[in-house]
């Protein structure tokens, strides 16, 4: 698969709790030099970032996350807030709680209120498939579904495991048609982003895909 078919895809992401200006700069440019789909960063930079790209990238950020349990209200003013900011694509994660304990319709009603919320900007919702049941996965993809959200994605990258070729591959099969697959967390060869996408995924949340790209063309330089 050709590498920039990949990178049109790829969600250029940089989220750890210590990240600064200088590196979201760093993503914000690979990300523009590398035709990235996005570059997904902390809300706190999205203001900031999206005055520095304009309309050369677009912003995507991080909802309730890492662990989701945040209230509703909470989520829909995050969503409101970076939406204001500058932000056109929305990462949510559930309740997670809400999963175990089967209140399906709080999870439906919260992905409603907050797809409400972005006003017409993407909303991807982020199921932690690594805490999940294969039963709990399948209803996800439903619910998800239902509520009309753009993409589903399989992880946060911060619980116990990142994507995996079984949970995209799950996905396709019970995911709506219109609903589209996000593969994020652990994603660490072209190879297993090409293998992603052949299985569904319709982006890929990752850093390392553009650095292995700028190592390659490091190494043909010399």
């Amino acid at each position: 698969m050709d590498k920039k078919e990949i990178l049109e895809i790829v969600d250029h992401t940089l989220l750890t709790q210590t990240a600064t200006w200088e590196e979201i700069k760093q993503i914000l440019d690979d990300g523009i030099k590398y035709g990235t789909a996005s570059a997904c960063i902390p809300a706190s930079y999205v203001k900031e970032a999206k005055e520095y790209v304009g309309d050369k990238l677009p912003i995507c950020t991080v909802i309730g996350f890492p662990n989701g349990y945040s209230t509703t209200a909470v989520k829909v003013f995050e969503t409101k807030d970076a939406i204001e900011n500058g932000a056109s694509e929305i990462d949510m994660v559930i309740n997670i709680g809400d999963v175990k304990n089967k209140r399906y319709e709080n999870i439906l009603n919260e992905i409603k209120a907050i797809h409400e919320a972005c006003n017409g900007k993407i909303l991807k919702v982020i199921i932690e498939t690594c805490l999940l049941t294969e039963e709990e996965k399948i209803k996800m993809c439903e619910i998800v579904t239902e509520a009309k959200a753009e993409y589903i994605k399989t992880s946060t990258g911060f619980s116990t495991k990142g994507a995996t070729f079984e949970d995209v591959a799950l996905m396709k099969k019970y995911v709506g048609k219109d609903v589209k697959i996000k593969a994020a967390g652990g994603i660490s060869s072209l190879d297993d982003a090409a293998k992603f996408m052949e299985l569904g995924a319709n982006r890929l949340g990752t850093s390392r895909i553009v650095k292995i790209i700028k190592g390659e063309e490091s190494k043909n330089m010399y």
